[in-house]
């Protein structure tokens, strides 16, 4: 039945579009219709597809690594109130600065090859999953915690068997949040400064007033980064087994 509904709402979105295009009578230089999008794919893919694994590499090893740093983090915080009160506040004013700001910083102390990308996906990425873990492992049932303790379990015993499998649903969410904007990530670097990429590409499309090839960028970029959230989605549903998913299945 998912499925079915995300093609009924595949095909609605490309009539609306569509319509929008018929209503409006827009120029193709400033909104092309769905058609001679599909057509830029299909003559353009093996541009597209080059691109697309530079792309596709960035927000794999940005969530990869943003997730790593989240859950150590996370870990460290819960483990050690005396960093606790060190870190939170600098995790805090650090999502005071605009990510997107520091863009231009991360592409001249990186370069304007891939680890510029890398960095600004995990900027954007380590929030939201230090926060839902760390606040999930809080939000432990106490009962749970008093019973364990009065069995004598090993500090690492609870972590290990209470602790961190209460906050995975927590963490699940957070991670599902991070899968959605990391693509931002890696494509605000390639806007920025790089030489592959479908950030890139769509640049230089647009500079050439090639709008169908610019939409068909966005639209490749679209397909793949729902299918990596539907991909993560899966994978935590299957990890969490015991609780009924609270992501897409809803």
């Amino acid at each position: 039945m998912k499925v079915v509904r995300l093609i009924v709402l595949g095909c609605g979105l490309l009539l609306c579009w569509q319509l929008v295009v018929t209503v409006t009578a827009a120029p193709h230089y400033i909104l092309p219709g769905p058609i001679p999008v599909v057509f830029a794919i299909i003559n353009h893919w093996p541009t597209l597809l080059k691109h697309l694994k530079t792309t596709l590499t960035e927000i794999i090893l940005g969530i990869s690594l943003g997730t790593l740093m989240g859950v150590s983090s996370a870990l460290i915080m819960t483990i050690s109130p005396f960093l606790k009160r060190w870190m939170l506040p600098v995790l805090v004013i650090s999502q005071a600065i605009p990510v997107f700001a520091l863009a231009p910083i991360l592409v001249l102390w990186f370069g304007y090859g891939m680890a510029s990308k890398v960095a600004m996906a995990v900027l954007i990425i380590f929030f939201p999953v230090t926060s839902s873990f760390y606040y999930g492992m809080q939000r432990t049932e106490p009962q749970l915690l008093e019973l364990a303790r009065i069995m004598n379990g090993r500090p690492i015993s609870i972590m290990r068997y209470i602790i961190i499998p209460s906050a995975l649903p927590a963490f699940a969410s957070g991670l599902r949040v991070a899968t959605a904007v990391a693509p931002i990530g890696a494509v605000v670097g390639e806007w920025v400064g790089s030489s592959a990429g479908l950030g890139f590409y769509m640049l230089q499309a647009n500079a050439r007033m090639q709008i169908d090839i610019m939409f068909a960028a966005l639209s490749v970029l679209s397909v793949v980064s729902l299918l990596l959230y539907f991909l993560i989605d899966f994978a935590m549903a299957k990890l969490i087994y015991w609780e009924s998913n609270q992501g897409i299945k809803q």
